[in-house]
């Protein structure tokens, strides 16, 4: 008997060993390579937490004075203040699931000062009336109602200190970067501590939501030929078309606005995109040519 003849089970044997060492280390790097690709099937278990740092989501859209055929560089009165505040469902009990829910509203007029009377075009822009406005507080006594109404609702306390993590949130950057600095100048005031300059620009985050997740995992799903136009800045009004809803209320009002950019918060949250940084910052970027010495406006208007 030959000396092969007598190896030849022991051969096969570690030929065996080999091939099933082999398979386990091959299953062990696709596995690893999917959980990478498929997030949502290999969930790292910090990421629910992660999405509910931010507990808090006020959105904010402002309407302000305004008059037809003028640029940007005029300066607009904050005429309406609303707040949607948005907190997580803490009824779902699937982190998968959980969703936004709107909790309460603030909602003002606001009586314009540097020039009271409203143009046509406003009322007929965004269907503010004269007669709402004079009645209204000024911007001062507004931001003094709003800080109220976060503090009733256990976001700051009295001094304006966060007690808990909160964000504002608004469709661009207009409210808060442009719109809220002209104000704060006209009214002769310093922005509050508890309006932070970064804040989340719903705008940005839905259009890196669709272009990047959404429309990529379509074309990769299917026989798209991938001839679709990329656009990361859609309108409100686009957003909701997008997400297969229609925009309720009458656009350009203040109030209305801000409860359908609340609702592209809640589906966004519904589809499991993480909403949990800021990612704008309102400092402003530029200093108005109707703005002189002392808080005085230098323009003729």
């Amino acid at each position: 008997m030959y000396k092969e003849d007598v190896d030849l089970p022991l051969i096969l044997v570690m030929l065996l060993i080999f091939f099933i060492s082999w398979v386990i280390f091959k299953s062990s790097l696709n596995g690893a390579e999917l959980a990478t690709q498929s997030p949502l099937l290999f969930k790292k278990p910090s990421e629910s937490m992660e999405r509910k740092k931010i507990s808090t989501f006020l959105v904010l859209d402002v309407e302000g004075t305004c008059v037809p055929s003028i640029g940007f560089d005029w300066p607009n009165e904050i005429i309406e203040w609303p707040v949607v505040l948005l907190r997580w469902d803490e009824s779902s009990k699937s982190d998968e699931c959980q969703r936004l829910t709107i909790v309460d509203e603030f909602h003002s007029f606001v009586r314009p000062t540097f020039q009271p009377k409203l143009h046509p075009f406003c009322t007929e822009l965004t269907g503010i009336t004269q007669e709402q406005v004079n009645s209204a507080p000024t911007f001062p006594e507004v931001l003094s109602s709003c800080k109220a109404f976060l503090i009733k609702n256990g976001v700051i306390d009295s001094e304006g200190n966060p007690l808990q993590t909160y964000i504002w949130c608004t469709d661009g950057p207009w409210d808060l970067r442009d719109f809220f600095t002209k104000q704060a100048y006209i009214s002769g005031i310093q922005r509050p501590s508890w309006i932070p300059y970064k804040i989340l620009d719903v705008r940005k985050t839905f259009g890196e939501w669709y272009t990047q997740r959404y429309l990529r995992r379509f074309t990769k799903n299917s026989r798209h030929n991938g001839s679709f136009s990329i656009n990361h800045s859609y309108k409100l009004s686009k957003q909701l078309e997008l997400l297969n809803l229609t925009f309720e209320g009458r656009e350009h009002s203040g109030i209305d606005d801000s409860r359908n950019i609340a609702r592209v918060l809640i589906e966004l949250s519904a589809r499991g995109e993480p909403l949990d940084a800021a990612n704008l910052d309102t400092r402003p970027i530029r200093k108005y040519s109707w703005m002189g010495p002392n808080g005085s406006i230098t323009a003729n208007f």
